[in-house]
């Protein structure tokens, strides 16, 4: 089964586009090794896909006929995503949901120079 075909059957994408057009930007990695949309996937390699800033790890352990539900999805996949990605992408969240919040515009003067000392505190460190 190719790569994108089965990245959107067991639910990583939405479509089978978004899965392509990520293969071609070179999200996608199997075994290690960047692969085109139309790779062959076999049970027992390892995907690794970067999507919302989060790089999963996922094994293939069967080839599904077509798109399953989500409640199936895991006899298809295993998921070995560290629990460090997530963290991660909560705190990237959180950082962007405290400095500022969306919809108030561009930064102020003060906020700038704010920002620019705090980036020459950690060179410095």
């Amino acid at each position: 089964m190719r790569v994108d075909k089965y990245l959107w059957s067991v639910r990583y994408y939405k479509t089978r586009s978004k899965a392509t057009d990520a293969a071609k930007k070179g999200r996608i990695k199997v075994n290690g090794a960047v692969v085109k949309p139309a790779r062959d996937v076999y049970a027992g390699d390892i995907i690794d896909l970067r999507k919302d800033q989060i790089e999963y790890k996922v094994e293939v352990i069967d080839l599904p006929e077509s798109r399953v539900g989500n409640k199936i999805v895991g006899l298809y996949r295993l998921d070995r995503t560290p629990k460090e990605n997530f963290e991660a992408k909560k705190l990237i969240a959180l950082n962007q949901d405290y400095y500022r919040k969306k919809g108030e515009g561009r930064p102020t003067k003060k906020d700038r120079r704010d920002l620019s000392d705090l980036l020459n505190q950690d060179e410095e460190e």
